[in-house]
């Protein structure tokens, strides 16, 4: 700060602040001139990228544009102030007007000041710098061996950045004395206070020292070509840093629920496959008709495909042969659910294979507008948008969408602000439980499967979880209705139809 202030004096002394506008939240861009000439200053507030820059012109954009500092404007600049052991200086104007830049990280800003009080914030959310008073902002401190020796480094040397500390750490200085500390730091005060600049990379970071440390990459004895240098290498990297990482993120996650989708999946395929013998079974039932006792919940019958006994539930309000129908049934649903699980598993790995593509084509890309390039090309642009968390549990089966209420206000949201007319709203019957809603496809009707696997939650996710059937209602959402004053989850149904299934997780 002291040496971009006393260098940026000759150049400011005399011109008028002719323009002060921001196109950004962050960003602050300042104009000066004469007749004859201009100078500008860019100041980047953005967090934990706080730099000021000194562009030889600057394109202003058309739009997204707001003037600041109005009662400024016009006025001439008689002075440059630093403000001693603080990191700010000002812009002393005529009229009793300064601008306050105070580089204190992520509390940065810039004021206007009136009479050494604040009068205008750039950072509106940096209240307490309404209160600023500039008288108090130089600092006297005793910078003696007696005063070090009492107070420390950071009592004595406030100002000195972590760059420096940690310089000083690994030179040893922990573990000296107080003399040789003392020693070490009066040489590298000595430094810094008639410095060259070193433009450096330190273990892959860019950064700006005034003392040698690191990798140079550019040595230089100007501060404002030197805060230009270190903006536009720093920035190159902070900004590509900023666009590329939540891209990089968002399609590593990606990656992985594509992965657990088709794991879960297969699993899932491997189950169906191999486990539940709908069709056997139903024919066994057929077999031994006249076997079966009336009325009956489980029957033992001869396994003809695998020469032994088994084990059959049964629907005691429902005839022998019903029994078989609804295993033929079920066998009929397994093969669709089998097909669209293989169908489903195709369409993830497709999608598997080009969130692998996408990340490993922008891996390389080291500039901003080459990356903003292949995001759009490629219809990226928005993947690295945060997602609003999903209120509701999601299912999906045969491609429809099953949406199912944590609780009674949860269930009141899903049902009066977030399903449509359209879709099918089914819920247990006579018992508390969650209500569920099956999204609906313009043109397309319910198909039974679906309906029935809506209903195997609705019926897991209430009171009759344990029963080995459960009543579910169904009905166009248009049906259902919210009584005022009723309890949260409470509604009035009507026109409803009635499913009897087995409660059952996805």
């Amino acid at each position: 700060m002291r040496q971009l202030s006393k260098a940026i004096e000759p150049y400011l002394v005399g011109l008028e602040l002719a323009t002060c506008f921001s196109q950004s939240k962050d960003e602050l861009v300042l104009g000066f001139c004469d007749k004859a000439k201009e100078f500008w200053i860019r100041a980047s507030l953005i967090p934990n990228f706080n730099l000021l820059t000194f562009p030889q012109d600057f394109k202003r954009s058309k739009r997204n544009s707001v003037e600041l500092f109005k009662e400024a404007l016009g006025l001439t600049v008689t002075g440059v102030t630093q403000y001693e052991n603080e990191r700010a200086f000002s812009i002393d104007l005529e009229n009793g007007f300064q601008l306050v830049f105070k580089m204190f990280g992520n509390r940065s800003n810039i004021i206007l000041t009136y009479n050494g009080q604040s009068a205008e914030l750039f950072q509106k959310r940096h209240k307490d710098d309404v209160n600023l008073i500039v008288s108090e902002l130089d600092r006297e401190i005793d910078q003696s061996f007696d005063a070090f020796k009492e107070k420390g480094l950071r009592g004595t040397y406030p100002t000195l950045g972590k760059e420096a500390l940690t310089y000083l750490k690994s030179k040893g200085f922990e573990e000296a004395s107080a003399e040789k500390q003392w020693e070490m730091l009066s040489e590298l005060i000595s430094e810094i206070s008639d410095p060259t600049y070193y433009l450096t990379d330190i273990d892959g970071s860019k950064q700006l020292l005034l003392f040698k440390e690191g990798d140079i990459i550019k040595k230089l004895d100007n501060p404002l070509l030197a805060a230009n240098d270190f903006y536009y290498s720093f920035s190159r990297e902070f900004f590509i840093y900023q666009e590329k990482g939540p891209v990089q993120k968002e399609l590593s996650k990606r990656i992985e629920k594509a992965e657990n989708y088709i794991l879960k999946n297969m699993e899932k395929l491997e189950e169906l496959m191999h486990g539940a013998r709908y069709e056997e079974i139903a024919n066994i039932i057929m077999a031994n008709l006249h076997q079966i006792p009336a009325r009956s919940k489980k029957v033992k019958l001869y396994d003809f495909y695998q020469d032994n006994e088994i084990s059959i539930k049964l629907n005691e309000l429902l005839t022998p042969q019903k029994n078989a129908e609804n295993y033929y049934r079920k066998a009929k649903n397994q093969k669709i659910e089998i097909e669209k699980i293989q169908e489903n598993i195709q369409l993830k790995e497709e999608e598997l294979a080009q969130f692998r593509k996408h990340l490993q084509a922008i891996e390389p890309i080291e500039i901003v507008k080459e990356l903003r390039k292949y995001l759009k090309a490629n219809n990226l642009e928005n993947i690295k948008a945060e997602q609003e968390i999903f209120p509701f549990r999601k299912f999906e089966f045969m491609n429809y969408e099953i949406w199912v209420g944590r609780n009674a206000v949860n269930n009141d949201l899903l049902t009066q602000r977030y399903a449509h007319k359209n879709d099918l709203w089914l819920h247990a019957r006579d018992v508390s439980g969650s209500h569920v809603v099956i999204k609906y496809q313009a043109g397309r009707n319910f198909p039974v499967p679906v309906i029935e696997k809506a209903a195997s939650l609705a019926a897991y996710y209430s009171q009759r979880k344990t029963d080995t059937l459960c009543p579910v209602i169904y009905t166009p959402k248009k049906f259902v209705r919210k009584r005022k004053g009723d309890p949260a989850g409470a509604v009035v149904v009507d026109k409803e139809q009635v499913i009897m299934i087995e409660p059952e997780m996805f």
